[in-house]
């Protein structure tokens, strides 16, 4: 059977087959090597972590990739808890400012002085 031609491209189907065959593992090679680097990447980050928790093994790219996802966890968790607690501090101090700003105002109206205007006659 003799090879289809395409209209758009004037190519065979068998020569746009053969093209991808050969192109699909240098495709895949640059994907791993993508994926190994940007675990070696993490590696060294967190290079401390690791040493913490496994001194003298050698650490699997998915020992890399579970100690990642644990540090970011504590991460994120340490994050929220710093925002409550400056949220809570700045809410303790406005109520704290609000609280004296209504003491002056009353130790004001109380005071002889505010409560009646100054006339010289």
């Amino acid at each position: 059977m003799a090879p289809t031609i395409t209209a758009a491209t004037g190519l065979s189907q068998d020569h746009l087959s053969l093209s991808h065959k050969l192109r699909k593992p240098v495709v895949e090679k640059l994907r791993r090597e993508r994926i190994n680097s940007s675990i070696e990447q993490l590696k060294s980050l967190l290079c401390a972590e690791f040493l913490q928790q496994q001194p003298d093994s050698k650490l699997e790219k998915a020992d890399v990739l579970e100690m990642t996802v644990t540090v970011l966890t504590r991460l994120q968790q340490q994050n929220k808890t710093h925002f409550l607690s400056q949220s809570l501090m700045k809410n303790s101090q406005q109520s704290h400012c609000t609280e004296l700003h209504n003491h002056s105002s009353n130790c004001k109206d109380k005071s002889p002085v505010s409560s009646a205007p100054w006339r010289p006659w």
